[in-house]
């Protein structure tokens, strides 16, 4: 299976709402839960992803810290403008360990990928990967 959201594979986070230096967004597609993109506290907080060609998706899977609320968008352009939900869901609170969620998809296509933290369990939020299958 061929993991789309991997720097690795060509993707890249061309945009994120906040920046730590210690923490940056690129820890997001780096395949390795360890390392994570921290928000800075206010909400909403967004990170988009572009694939370096369109990618048919059937399942996006998400490790993260205490993320309540999230949306994911999607567009087909070669721009990042012009996203259409594809998903949303609230996250249930894991108290000290990462929070696992997967959102199963109908074989859609995109080439970038807009995640939107409406509202976390506590003011920072943590992203540890994102996996596109």
């Amino acid at each position: 299976m061929i993991h789309a959201a991997l720097s690795s594979s060509g993707a890249q986070v061309i945009l994120a709402a906040s920046s730590d230096e210690n923490y940056p967004p690129e820890n997001i597609i780096d395949g390795n839960t360890e390392s994570f993109w921290i928000s800075t506290g206010m909400f909403p907080q967004e990170f988009i992803v572009r694939f370096s060609e369109a990618v048919k998706m059937s399942l996006i899977t998400i490790h993260s810290y205490n993320v309540k609320n999230l949306r994911i968008e999607k567009n087909t352009s070669s721009d990042a403008t012009d996203f259409e939900l594809i998903t949303q869901k609230e996250f249930e609170h894991t108290d000290g360990h990462l929070q696992e969620n997967d959102f199963q998809l109908s074989a859609t296509t995109a080439t970038h990928l807009r995640f939107i933290i409406t509202s976390g369990y506590d003011h920072f939020v943590s992203v540890h990967s994102v996996t596109v299958q």
